[in-house]
């Protein structure tokens, strides 16, 4: 079996997640629960499951890949996502005593290898004769754009998470407009990606990514509703005016 058929069994795998993720909710954060056995400390937690897709994307692709090329762009956009997802950001939230089941952990950190070890090898075969590339330059615009809104709106949050000891309505940004603004930037990050590099490897994490967001977003902003009577009724889930 070759790794396109291989890319094409992770998509499906993708698509069969989509239902489980909308029906069960993922055990931890606001969803913590004490039911899936043994949990970790967060922080550590959270740096173990990225920490694959941090390192293996590029070692991958610097091990294969037999000359520099432009697609060391796309490397320099990965280790730039990920290197403030595994170490600037576990560093900066706000969650002493907030603990992580072992079983998401693991299963993240597989994920994470996985697709590392996908991207890495399908960004050395990819061939860009030019930086003018349309594909490439509106991809490189999106990209940023969702970085930028990830960043800000995981900024909000962390700032909330230092003032208060307690959940409270996030406002400001795109909070105003959905519940979820840092998922819906990491959608668009991996959408703009997908658009520059067009190949199997980004477009499989790209529909990974909604499979995963969206259904965590819809929880996030049904807990909301539970426990804030005053929660913004205009407010949607991940997409403005949509979700």
């Amino acid at each position: 079996m070759d790794i396109i058929n291989i890319t094409y069994i992770w998509i499906l795998i993708a698509l069969i997640v989509l239902p489980i993720n909308l029906i069960y909710k993922a055990p931890y954060g606001k969803h913590s629960t004490k039911k899936w056995g043994k949990v970790i400390d967060n922080k550590t937690g959270w740096i173990l499951m990225e920490f694959p897709a941090l390192v293996t994307c590029p070692l991958i692709y610097f091990s294969i890949a037999e000359e520099i090329t432009l697609n060391i762009g796309f490397i320099f956009l990965w280790i730039l996502h990920y290197f403030n997802r595994t170490i600037i950001y576990p560093l900066r939230i706000k969650t002493r005593g907030k603990k992580i089941p072992i079983a998401i952990v693991s299963s993240a950190f597989f994920f994470n290898l996985v697709n590392g070890i996908l991207n890495g090898y399908f960004l050395t075969i990819i061939q860009f004769e030019s930086i003018s590339n349309m594909y490439l330059i509106l991809g490189f615009i999106i990209f940023f754009i969702g970085f930028f809104i990830n960043i800000s709106s995981d900024n909000i949050l962390i700032k909330l998470r230092t003032n208060q000891k307690g959940y409270v309505i996030p406002k400001g940004g795109l909070f105003d407009y959905v519940s979820c603004p840092n998922f819906f930037g990491e959608i668009i990050e991996w959408l703009g990606f997908a658009i520059m590099t067009l190949n199997p490897g980004s477009i499989s994490f790209l529909i990974w990514t909604i499979c995963n967001l969206v259904p965590r977003s819809k929880a996030h902003h049904k807990w909301y509703q539970n426990n804030f009577e005053n929660y913004p009724k205009k407010r949607k889930a991940v997409i403005p005016y949509f979700l």
